[in-house]
């Protein structure tokens, strides 16, 4: 990865270590370094750069931090950008979509569609905030850089490589051109606001026991996840909905079911109930592609239905029943016929070697139904009833698991949390609490389903912020000349 670091300057006379909230300024920024016990004064930009800009702090080198200093940078070139990664920066963009990065999805060209892909945050953006940069225009960002993407069938968006390095090494490279620089291996701890309206940033690397103090014109919060963003936010004055996995797989109380790891099934209709829901949800009713892995079942399906029923299955104990219709696409009277119909041209033929070919089952999975229904596969099919091929019918139709926990929550998956969307301005991403705070991505409590759209809400929102940021940056450089 790439990393860039701040040229520094050393004046040897000592102060005290603790910052003064009081320290105000109007331009450029401060650095305390309390582990030497002696003041420095960093300049963050090269040298051809104005030392006396503005600077926005960015908590967060993933991919709306990065999109939204990139932005940011591009509308105010002289404002100092700086982003602040507490590991490798783009991390999640590195090892999502199994290391392709599905950076988008390209089917939902109408905004209000393409809300109803966000669990949490579905009703809010129905607005303006698709509208101001959507998936046609992340696609054009980075095509215009180089990076060809390909739309697959299923809507899904990765770069032609399918290699993730494509869309990081844009990003990296575009950051690094624009003059934003990067910090990595730091963490930002607190956050304050001093009497002179700036954020007092507190920034610490652990590894050599060194702690940074920073003041920042702007400050925005792209931290994903991490519990880093939320302390953060609560310190300046936000409320956090409390974070809890999504998108995550169900384990099943069934080890006959591990014998079937890999069996996938191109099309199902899966229901979740839960004892906590006392209403119809239509979205924990999904259609889609299943996989049977050796703990259970996942696939989008399944991850679709554990991002509608994230805080449910939360309050749950991650416990309920799944029904899995396994051929939705043909009735049940018409999936009797067809079992009846099959049982009369091969009466002579073996149960589990000859599975109707029109229900589309694979073998070991027509044997798992066969044992469920107590048949054994070796008797012919003249010896099974029209009674026991309805009951197989109503199997296949609507087979019950019994869902007991989660899968492992991976780093590629999301969390349904985080700063509330009524406390930010969507169409510019600002606090309504704190003024020159902004937030973007997984930070907020917002989520989307499987399929790009968690990448489209961060470059969506670090887009916006960005270009908030920028225009606020440039407007403040112009009221300095006029008063000059």
């Amino acid at each position: 990865m790439t990393s860039f670091a701040f040229p520094r300057f050393i004046l040897r006379f000592g102060v005290s270590s603790k910052p003064s909230s009081t320290n105000a300024r109007n331009h450029g920024f401060f650095i305390f370094s309390t582990n030497k016990r002696r003041y420095s004064t960093s300049k963050p930009l090269l040298s051809q750069q104005s030392s006396e800009a503005e600077l926005l702090v960015v908590v967060g080198g993933g991919a709306a931090g990065i999109y939204g200093a990139i932005r940011a940078k591009t509308i105010a070139p002289n404002l100092n950008v700086v982003v602040i990664e507490k590991g490798k920066p783009l991390s999640k963009v590195k090892i999502s979509g199994g290391g392709r990065c599905n950076v988008t999805n390209g089917h939902c060209s109408d905004n209000l569609i393409l809300a109803e892909h966000y669990p949490r945050g579905n009703k809010e953006l129905r607005g303006s905030f698709f509208s101001m940069h959507g998936p046609k225009d992340t696609m054009s960002w980075f095509s215009d850089l180089g990076v060809e993407l390909k739309t697959e069938d299923d809507g899904r968006v990765f770069p032609v490589s399918n290699n993730s390095s494509s869309v990081v090494d844009c990003l990296l490279s575009e950051a690094k051109q624009r003059g934003v620089l990067l910090q990595t291996g730091k963490v930002v701890t607190t956050a304050s606001v001093t009497v002179g309206g700036k954020f007092l940033l507190k920034i610490e690397k652990r590894t050599i026991d060194f702690v940074d103090y920073v003041e920042a014109d702007y400050l925005l919060i792209a931290s994903g996840s991490s519990k880093q963003g939320y302390t953060l936010a609560t310190q300046v004055g936000h409320s956090i909905v409390e974070p809890v996995p999504s998108l995550f797989t169900f384990k099943i109380d069934d080890p006959q079911l591990a014998e079937l790891s890999g069996v996938t099934f191109p099309k199902v209709k899966a229901k979740l109930k839960l004892e906590t829901v006392g209403r119809s949800i239509p979205q924990l009713t999904q259609v889609g592609p299943m996989l049977v892995t050796h703990w259970g079942l996942s696939g989008p399906v399944i991850l679709r239905l554990s991002a509608w029923g994230a805080r449910n299955l939360f309050s749950s104990d991650y416990e309920g029943i799944l029904h899995v219709d396994f051929i939705p696409d043909v009735h049940i009277d018409d999936v009797k016929s067809i079992l009846i119909q099959h049982k009369n041209q091969f009466v002579k033929q073996k149960v589990l070697n000859w599975c109707p070919s029109k229900l589309g089952l694979v073998k070991r999975f027509w044997k798992y139904i066969l044992d469920r229904e107590g048949l054994n596969g070796d008797i012919l099919w003249a010896s099974v009833s029209n009674n026991t091929l309805l009951s197989v019918a109503s199997l296949l139709k609507q087979y019950s698991f019994r869902v007991k926990g989660k899968g492992q929550f991976k780093d590629e998956f999301v969390t349904a949390g985080g700063v509330p969307l009524s406390e930010i301005t969507l169409s510019t991403m600002e606090s309504k609490i704190q003024s020159d705070l902004f937030f973007a991505g997984e930070v907020l409590n917002i989520d989307g389903v499987t399929g790009g759209f968690n990448f489209q809400n961060a470059w969506s929102g670090g887009y916006i912020a960005g270009t908030s940021i920028g225009n606020l940056a440039v407007a403040a450089k112009l009221n300095e000349e006029v008063v000059r």
